[in-house]
């Protein structure tokens, strides 16, 4: 994977935005990814596309200082586009990665996920999707587990919620006090399958990527499930931070309406 590279970017690529004091979004050509901390103090959530290393270490150190190293890699799930950039960041700064149990044989050079369904019914980013790599990674020892207990290494703030569909293992990330949710692939703010919408950054509240979501009916709960923690705002994996009424507005109509909006009406995954 680490050779591969996606020819696709949004007019948003490379302009963070601070969706809390100690949250930031980055996105990296049509992917986020968070640095949550501080200076002293921090963790990135996800890794980026695939050839993206440099753009992160780069980011990293013009927000934490020249030797910036986080505490640790905390992934919501290990598709192509959240763990491009992984191996490599592992071996520069030596720290540990997390994941949820069932992401573990994807991250362990021990399974693949399913290759990506170019038949399921969406724009052009959802017909090309055969390009997209669907094989996993190999991480080794640098791996384990979240914590069963629900709590979040080096995040003392933060809880882990299981958030299956999109991927077996997929998680979310979810801090009370201010109700800031990092959502991963859960749930998008853009329509992923339209190239349009993707490169212009349009908000919409969407299910997750049809082209890569095996499991429609753990992807409905899963979404109900973060509806009903009410997020005053979220960073999600693809498009840009959502807050306010528009974020419950939108995140309200999703789980009500994900049969009609957000499950494809055909493909191989239906």
């Amino acid at each position: 994977m680490k050779d591969v590279f996606i020819p696709m970017t949004s007019i948003a690529s490379g302009l963070g935005q601070e969706a809390a004091d100690d949250l930031y979004c980055l996105p990296i050509q049509i992917v986020n990814i968070s640095f949550v901390g501080r200076p002293d103090h921090w963790v990135l959530v996800d890794a980026g596309m695939p050839g993206s290393a440099d753009d992160i270490l780069a980011a990293a150190r013009e927000r934490f200082g020249s030797d910036a190293r986080p505490k640790a890699v905390i992934l919501t799930h290990g598709h192509f586009d959240h763990v491009g950039a992984l191996v490599d960041l592992v071996r520069h700064w030596d720290v540990p990665v997390y994941a949820h149990e069932q992401e573990l044989p994807y991250l362990t050079g021990r399974a693949d996920y399913p290759e990506p369904d170019g038949s399921v019914e969406g724009g052009l980013l959802a017909k090309i999707a055969p390009i997209y790599p669907n094989q996993g990674i190999d991480l080794g020892d640098h791996v384990q587990s979240l914590p069963a207990d629900g709590s979040v290494p080096e995040l003392p703030d933060w809880k882990w919620i299981h958030t299956p569909g999109h991927t077996p293992g997929h998680v979310s990330f979810f801090r009370e006090q201010d109700r800031c949710l990092i959502a991963g692939d859960a749930f998008i703010t853009v329509r992923q399958d339209s190239l349009f919408k993707v490169l212009a950054q349009t908000e919409e509240i969407s299910g997750p990527p049809r082209y890569l979501t095996p499991d429609w009916p753990a992807a409905w709960d899963s979404v109900k499930r973060l509806a009903a923690l009410r997020p005053e705002v979220a960073v999600t994996g693809h498009g840009l931070p959502a807050a306010g009424e528009s974020l419950a507005a939108g995140l309200d109509k999703l789980a009500r309406e994900f049969d009609r909006t957000a499950i494809p009406d055909y493909g191989r995954f239906v």
